[in-house]
């Protein structure tokens, strides 16, 4: 009687694996959605994390990027432990054509994970030019998850998981070349679209003697104001001035790209979030008040600003 060939462990136990490692996924771009739609600093090493948060990459079609990836992994626990959930004999042909389906839907959705965050990685490498370990850590993990889907299970036709995948590969990189596009030209970088130019966006609200008085008193403090070209709360704190005053300011662009870039004093001073405020010796994150910064360096001169944040009451 021939000898009946035991099972790889790669089949029995990619999908728990698949499911264990796409729920730490799930949990950490959950965290991170979290972190970007409070506008909350991200626990992490370095200042990239929040870099990154604060970067125009990381809102994809009006939404977070970390909400799509949160979807991303929970679909890879679904897929992995559906057939899984069979286990009684008369379930057995159910979850053998279960088990068909979802492994090459587990190998598609890893291919399009790992496809996607290889081009994060390129980004962090040579736009966003910062480190995010949870960026770093989840194209592991995406790579992981092919990897497994790949071995965890029995392929009749190689060509099959090649060919499919290629397709995967080429169709999600062209939609994130194209969801990407205008951010990415260099003509939808000028400030009258939308785009951030080198400079920042564009401020359209003017100054008055008070906003100029303090922007002045300001830098005559030595205040440091950190930010960055493409921050859209940097941007809000600029607005807040007005575009006369907004010249005058204290500002430290921190992002290689932007105009006098000066990353290496944003390290010294340990910037982690955009934008930060140092006011005689007190630091401030976020964007803040202009009643609140008079008052933090002991401002005296005029204070009926003009502008207000959104969701703040008219100052007059």
């Amino acid at each position: 009687m021939p000898r009946q060939r035991s099972m790889p462990w790669t089949y029995r136990w990619s999908r728990p694996l698949i499911a264990g490692i796409a729920s730490i996924g799930a949990a950490v771009t959950a965290y991170l959605t979290y972190s970007k739609l409070t506008g909350s600093q991200a626990a992490c090493p370095t200042n990239g994390c929040d870099v990154v948060l604060a970067s125009p990459y990381a809102t994809v079609l009006g939404q977070p990027l970390a909400l799509f990836g949160f979807l991303a992994y929970a679909s890879m626990v679904v897929f992995a432990i559906a057939p899984l959930l069979l286990n009684s004999p008369a379930q057995k042909p159910l979850r053998a054509k279960l088990e068909n389906w979802t492994g090459l839907l587990l190998l598609l959705g890893a291919a399009a994970m790992m496809t996607f965050s290889g081009y994060l990685m390129y980004l962090l490498a040579f736009n966003i030019k910062a480190v995010c370990v949870y960026c770093v850590a989840s194209a592991l993990f995406s790579t992981t998850l092919f990897i497994l889907a790949f071995i965890g299970r029995e392929w009749k036709d190689l060509g099959l998981p090649f060919f499919s995948t290629a397709i995967v590969a080429v169709l999600v990189l062209l939609t994130t070349l194209a969801i990407y596009a205008p951010i990415n030209s260099p003509t939808a970088k000028d400030p009258g679209n939308g785009q951030p130019s080198p400079g920042g966006f564009t401020i359209t609200t003017s100054s008055g003697p008070a906003e100029i008085a303090l922007a002045n008193h300001l830098t005559q403090t030595k205040a440091t104001f950190y930010g960055a070209y493409w921050c859209p709360h940097c941007h809000d704190q600029k607005q807040l001035f007005g575009k006369e005053a907004a010249k005058l300011i204290p500002y430290v662009e921190c992002i290689e790209g932007g105009i006098n870039p000066q990353p290496k004093r944003c390290e010294a001073a340990s910037v982690k979030s955009f934008p930060t405020w140092t006011v005689k010796g007190k630091t401030v994150t976020g964007t803040r008040p202009l009643q609140e910064l008079a008052q933090l360096s002991g401002y005296k001169g005029l204070q009926n600003f003009k502008n207000t944040l959104p969701d703040q009451p008219d100052a007059h």
